[in-house]
């Protein structure tokens, strides 16, 4: 996983710098006015800007829920993670056999159970449920976000399974 710097730019706001896998580079700076300016660096070419993109912070947004898989994970990955400070947003598959099929979220108790939240479903028809009811039944094969931290999140999935939450 890259290491992201960060630092305060007083009176414009914050940047973050990003070295890739590939060896390129990525700064990004969010204005306190919330514009977004994505300048990208070559490892061919360290010091000069190959290119620079503005945006608004409604695009910053979109953009950024479809790079993190909000809408789409790809297939080749059977899960996938966010980690935000101490809130992990986790892509999780239901398996067949799962406890979970055919019963509601309020069935489970998924919150009050394991102190993590599914906040959106993607069923196998690839229709998205964002911010899921309680009443909302799961389906085998459905992909799950959830959100918590490690230990809530592990618990969540051992509930899935088991009908048991695990610590």
């Amino acid at each position: 996983m890259s290491t992201i710097r960060e630092a305060a730019l007083p009176g414009v706001g914050r940047k973050f710098q990003v070295e890739t896998a590939n060896g390129d580079r990525l700064v990004i700076v969010i204005h306190d006015d919330g514009i977004r300016e994505l300048y990208h660096f070559t490892r061919k070419d360290p010091d000069r800007v190959a290119s620079v993109v503005t945006l608004a912070d409604s695009e910053a947004r979109q953009i950024a829920g479809i790079i993190g898989g909000l809408t789409y994970v790809p297939k080749a990955l059977p899960s996938a993670e966010i980690v935000l400070d101490d809130l992990l947003l986790e892509w999780y598959t239901i398996a067949p056999g799962s406890v979970c099929i055919g019963k509601s979220i309020r069935d489970l108790q998924v919150r009050k159970t394991t102190g993590a939240s599914i906040v959106s479903i993607i069923e196998p028809d690839r229709v998205k449920r964002v911010n899921p009811e309680a009443d909302t039944v799961l389906r085998e094969g459905a992909t799950l976000i959830l959100a918590g931290d490690r230990r809530t999140i592990g618990a969540l999935k051992q509930l899935l399974v088991t009908g048991k939450a695990g610590s």
